[in-house]
């Protein structure tokens, strides 16, 4: 045919017969004709699959179906020249190659949101590994606009990708829910912020290449109440990565102090950032490649915030509970044994056991998720509340029991005080009046 004078009609029959075997071989690795608008309007869920899918036909394509059929073009059409065989090359995958790139065009120009950003980082990386097959296989002038296009989809994915977590951050800084968590448990936005960048040090490689600029909000003083200050001196020598993850965290708990402001009880603010910053604390901890980004400086950074905010608590809670055992204002002029005032005294056990009757019927119904840090807090309280409730009973159970109904005062032995610490942050009401102490 080309000795003929056919050569336009060779390259057309030849590209028709070998372009209806690459079409079946599409077929079977489950690519479909979709145009980007098609793509576009497909819910999310299914994009995932496709996306999955998408990897591996692509690797299959690029490396198998498409180098051989360069290679028997190659073969068929050896010794009449390249521009033959590339044109022929070209008449049969260059349709093909469009339709197969046009999916992931289209997902690099889709609207962006965070749960998009792992497939996208998937689909970026599987393209980045082909762009050497690409480059081989599309390796002439009739090609060019092939590589073209697959260069300029990868840096699409990337600044996507990009994109994708500078909106995440932005997010989390303004997530808007003011509802305080009943009983200042765990924040959803803590979790979901939380497991979202353990996911996101899985591909640190890839988004340390990716990144190369600081987080764009945010500076040491940046005079804005609505922005955290964070100084990026500090984490000097860190990847950029690393650095946005920390910003994340930042911004969470400026978030996370903006929630505690609703809650009308203090000590229960004190005990909601405590319950989160600790949860962002483990979630650190139980990630070996989140760990190794955040640092351990950073790290005892958060747990002293979480233990400050135990500390606030225990301060907000029992300061005034406390209070109540103190010896000032019992004692009249006189003798210290005859000075005791009855009715102070009395008045004075009345306060105790009204406030540690409420604390103890309110703060049962508060929340510590995590067993440890609760058990750790109940020790913390008992030590401080039975040995001071102990001295104050030695002191003063005389002057009590000696008069009338002493039972109606000294309501509570130390033991039933340190059983009713332990109704402490179950998160439910308890299912009876405190235990009294046998008579």
């Amino acid at each position: 045919m080309i000795s003929s004078g056919y050569l336009r009609e060779c390259i057309q029959v030849y590209g028709s017969v070998r372009k209806s075997a690459v079409d079946a071989s599409f077929r079977r690795l489950g690519i479909e004709k979709l145009s980007i608008g098609d793509v576009q309007r497909l819910e999310w869920e299914q994009l995932e699959t496709k996306i999955r899918r998408w990897i591996r036909a692509a690797r299959v394509c690029i490396r198998t179906l498409f180098a051989s059929e360069k290679k028997l073009c190659e073969q068929i059409f050896d010794g009449l020249g390249t521009a033959i065989d590339d044109a022929c090359f070209m008449e049969t995958v260059k349709g093909p190659a469009i339709q197969l790139f046009n999916f992931a065009e289209a997902i690099s120009i889709s609207r962006r949101s965070p749960e998009k950003l792992f497939k996208i980082l998937d689909l970026h990386d599987a393209l980045m590994d082909l762009i050497p097959d690409i480059d081989i296989v599309f390796d002439s002038k009739s090609s060019e606009s092939i590589r073209i296009q697959a260069a300029e989809i990868l840096s699409r994915l990337a600044e996507a990708a990009r994109g994708i977590l500078s909106e995440f951050e932005n997010a989390v800084l303004r997530e808007p829910s003011k509802v305080p968590v009943p009983g200042g448990t765990i924040h959803p936005l803590t979790r979901y912020v939380m497991n979202y960048i353990s996911l996101i040090s899985d591909y640190k490689q890839t988004l340390n290449e990716l990144i190369v600029s600081k987080p764009s909000t945010g500076s040491r003083y940046s005079g804005d109440p609505s922005t955290p200050d964070m100084d990026f001196a500090e984490l000097e020598g860190k990847t950029p990565l690393a650095i946005h993850l920390i910003w994340i965290i930042v911004i969470l708990q400026f978030n996370l102090e903006g929630k505690s402001k609703p809650y009308k009880d203090a000590s229960l603010a004190h005990l909601f950032i405590m319950n989160n910053v600790h949860y962002i604390v483990q979630k650190v901890k139980g990630s070996p490649e989140l760990r190794e980004m955040i640092g351990d400086d950073y790290l005892k950074k958060l747990t002293g915030k979480f233990r400050q905010a135990a500390t606030s608590y225990q301060r907000a809670t029992w300061v005034r509970v406390l209070y109540c055992l103190r010896d000032e204002g019992l004692h009249m002029s006189g003798g210290f044994s005859s000075g005791v005032s009855k009715s102070a005294l009395r008045e004075r056990f009345k306060s105790f056991n009204a406030m540690f009757e409420e604390v103890h019927r309110t703060q049962a119904t508060w929340l510590i998720p995590d067993s440890q840090l609760r058990e750790e807090l109940r020790i913390s309280i008992s030590e401080k509340l039975l040995p001071a409730y102990r001295s104050f009973l030695g002191r003063f159970r005389g002057h009590i029991e000696s008069g009338r109904h002493p039972e109606n005062y000294i309501k509570y032995s130390v033991d039933d005080l340190e059983t009713a610490v332990l109704d402490f942050f179950e998160g439910y009401p308890v299912s009876q009046q405190l235990r009294r102490r046998s008579q």
